[in-house]
This record gives C-alpha cells, sequence and structure tokens, in this order.
C-alpha cells in the first residue's frame, strides 16, 4: 500500500505524523486506504527537535495530524517544524490536523495585561506554512476567524448521537449544558434526539483560578430524569463533576457525561471515579492511556471522523455535509482498498 494516496492525476494526498499520537494517524490513514508517509524525528541532547520526511512530497496535498496532548507545547513545536519542512520540501498545500487544538481555552481577555492565545496559535500556524486548519470541537466556533484561510471545524456530535441513541430512554432523558456557555450545542443535541427537554447549570468561574468554576443551580426540571451532560472537554473534571452533584441534589434519576476531549489532567481521574456518573462517553482527539480508562468510560475513535473530513478536502468536497453523519464506507470499510 502507498504511502501517497492518488486522486486526479495531479493530485496526491500524503498524511504525515507528529510523535503526540502515531497510533491515531495509523488508524486514520486505514481508513483513507493509504498509509502514513515516513518521518524521521528526534530530539537533541538540549531539547531541540529535528524532523525530516523521508519520502518526496513536492505537489503533494500533505496532512501533517498531531494530537495536542501533554506535553503540550513541544507536541505543538514538533508540528509547526513539520509544516516548515513541508512547505522547504514544495508541498502543494499544508493542512494542519489538530483533533484538539491547544490553548483554544483562551480565545478572549477576561482581565487587563491578558494575552489571546488562540489567536496566537494561528498566527503560529499561519507564520510556519500552514494553508488550512482542521480541527473538532473548538472551545469556541468563533476563532475559526483568528486564521486568514480556510478553517475546517468538524464536530463530534454525528459520532456520539449515534453512540447514544442506542443508550438512551428517550421518554425520561434531559440534555443537560453545563453552563451557559454551551447551550447552543445541548440546543442541537436535544433538537436531533426528537425535542428532549433541556437544561442548564448556573455557575459563575473565577477568571484568577483556572479550571475553578462553582455551580449555583439548575435552571429546568431534572428530578427523576436521566440526565446527559454534554461538554467540549473534560479536563481536571471538577466542573463537569460538579454539575454531577448538582444534578444528583435536585434528584436526577442518572447522569451521563458526554465530552469530545478527554484531557484527563490531575485529579481527573480520581474526581470522575467518585462522581457517581452512570456513564462517561469520550473520544479519543488525545491518547487516553489504559491507566485512565474507568469501567463506566467508553471511548470512541475519532478516525473515521478524521478521515472523512480530510477525504472531503482533498477531492474538494463539502466538509458541512459530515454534520449530518459520517459516510456509511467510513463506517464500515476501507474506502480505498
Amino acid at each position: 500500500m502507498s504511502a501517497v494516496l492518488e486522486g486526479t492525476p495531479d493530485k496526491r494526498l500524503a498524511l504525515v505524523t507528529g510523535r503526540a499520537y502515531p497510533e491515531q494517524a495509523e488508524e486514520t490513514a486505514h481508513y483513507l486506504g493509504t498509509e502514513v508517509l515516513p518521518t524521521t524525528a528526534y530530539d537533541f541532547a538540549n531539547g531541540e527537535m529535528y524532523v525530516r520526511f523521508t519520502e518526496p512530497v513536492r505537489g503533494t496535498d500533505v496532512f501533517i495530524m498531531q494530537a495536542h496532548t501533554t506535553p503540550i507545547n513541544k507536541v505543538i513545536m514538533e508540528q509547526l517544524i513539520m509544516i516548515d519542512a513541508a512547505k522547504r520540501a514544495s508541498a502543494r498545500s499544508i493542512t494542519v490536523v489538530a483533533p484538539f487544538l491547544g490553548y483554544s481555552r483562551q480565545d478572549k481577555k477576561h482581565l487587563g495585561r491578558e494575552p489571546i492565545t488562540a489567536k496566537l496559535m494561528f498566527t503560529l500556524f499561519a507564520a510556519a506554512g500552514a494553508d488550512r486548519i482542521m480541527t473538532v470541537d473548538l472551545h469556541a466556533a468563533q476563532e475559526q476567524g483568528f486564521f486568514n484561510g480556510p478553517v475546517d471545524h468538524l464536530t463530534a456530535l454525528p459520532v456520539l448521537l449515534d453512540y447514544m441513541r442506542s443508550r438512551l430512554p428517550l421518554d425520561n432523558t434531559t440534555i443537560v449544558s453545563p453552563d451557559a456557555g454551551r447551550i447552543k450545542v445541548s440546543e442541537q443535541w436535544a433538537a436531533k434526539l426528537g425535542g428532549l427537554p433541556l437544561a442548564f447549570i448556573h455557575k459563575t468561574r473565577d477568571t484568577t483560578r483556572p479550571n475553578h468554576a462553582v455551580a449555583h443551580g439548575i435552571i429546568g426540571d431534572v428530578k427523576g430524569r436521566d440526565c446527559v451532560v454534554i461538554d467540549d472537554m473534560i479536563d481536571t473534571a471538577g466542573t463537569i463533576t460538579e454539575a454531577v452533584r448538582t444534578l444528583h441534589e435536585h434528584g436526577a434519576k442518572s447522569v451521563t457525561l458526554v465530552a469530545t476531549h478527554g484531557l484527563l489532567s490531575g485529579p481527573a481521574v480520581e474526581r470522575l471515579r467518585d462522581c457517581g456518573a452512570k456513564e462517561i462517553v469520550l473520544m479519543d482527539t488525545v491518547p487516553i492511556p489504559e491507566e485512565k480508562r474507568l469501567p463506566n468510560m467508553t471511548v470512541l475513535s475519532a478516525a473515521p471522523l478524521l478521515a472523512a473530513g480530510i477525504r472531503s478536502v482533498f477531492e474538494a468536497r463539502s466538509v458541512s455535509n459530515l454534520l449530518n453523519g459520517l459516510p456509511e464506507d467510513m463506517r464500515t470499510r476501507n474506502i480505498y482498498a
């Protein structure tokens, strides 16, 4: 199987990856019917990184995949170096594939003299030579405006919905937004599940303390209901486990947690283990090692979604069609085999 995927006579696709999560890139390549382009990468004694593609990419549409996991600054820098290498090797186009985009929470200024680091991230990618960005469930959709080029904002919603439809007693389910900022996404869930009732948790966040929020109450009726809390990420799990506690205090029958990015930093696993959630459903946009997986945790693969997005870009098709669900061939088989 070739590591360069042939399209029309004048188009070729190459998928390359950094060292953060190569298994994800290999699974994505499988769905595309190709292989990950071989890359040489190593660290110098002082921590500097070296990257070289071992096959030519001249005239190729190069997709550079990297999971922004720990150590996050190192893996982002490695991706920037790979972009520069592709540009200098005369790639036809360069697409950054960052399933979880690091620093995306820092999308606005809360206090004076703060940076907007999400904007800086897009600036760095552009400066390195990226032509477009592909990511999944940005913390704030308007961040797409930080990049002066195409941003393919994929959403895990169709994948998560497919899984949850078979798990929910729809006649007794309420969709819950963990805060006012996630109401729009929660409304989409409620609508796509047949108009389920919606509730949201009123909370305040201390902008001087990271990963800290306090729940004050619930807007909506959750008593005796099977509640599904929808969020974009679980980092230290303080906010979302507080939501579980609040819902149980208001009489919820059960609480299921659903999030795209399972960062699971610090005390997250212990908090999730002890919070009383019925099930925790995550995507593997970042690696979730076995030692962080709980008996009631389900981790769904992001590879079919990423492969469908990459194929749509490569073949100049609409990425927005993926909002309606993955193509059948991405669900069932290797499409180019």
